[in-house]
């Protein structure tokens, strides 16, 4: 069993989640501290340190099968600690509930990005197509 925090399109329901789906086995709510980046269809999350006052990000924890941490680090394009990723994976724990930890995909930085006014990938979806969002 693999841990992982999801924040965007791994999410249930979300475009990507069919590719984890065969070999999730409990999901479970979350948040961890950061900001959450528009990468255009999917979003990116900036960790902010263990800062009281830094935003929650809504999420979810999936716990999968070994096969499922592989094909989102196929997805997410992460091959290896010291490899040319384009996320880098690294073990987190649940801002809220510091019993969950697990592994989360980030970027080191905004890569120009625009932040999220909502801390919530799929609140922020809802907004773009009500034509709320605007960066």
């Amino acid at each position: 069993m693999i841990r992982v925090f999801v924040y965007g399109t791994l999410l249930q329901g979300e475009s990507n989640h069919g590719i984890v789906a065969p070999y999730l086995l409990s999901v479970r709510p979350g948040a961890v501290r950061g900001t959450l980046y528009d990468a255009g269809s999917y979003p990116a999350l900036v960790l902010s340190g263990e800062a009281v006052s830094a935003p929650l990000v809504e999420g979810e924890w999936l716990v999968v099968e070994p096969e499922g941490l592989q094909a989102m680090d196929e997805l997410e394009e992460y091959y290896g600690p010291d490899a040319d990723n384009d996320y880098d994976r690294v073990w987190i724990r649940d801002a809220l509930r510091e019993e969950r930890e697990g592994w989360v995909y980030v970027w080191r930085h905004s890569r120009g990005c625009p932040p999220l006014t909502s801390c919530s990938w799929r609140r922020h979806l809802r907004r773009k197509e009500a034509g709320e969002e605007q960066h």
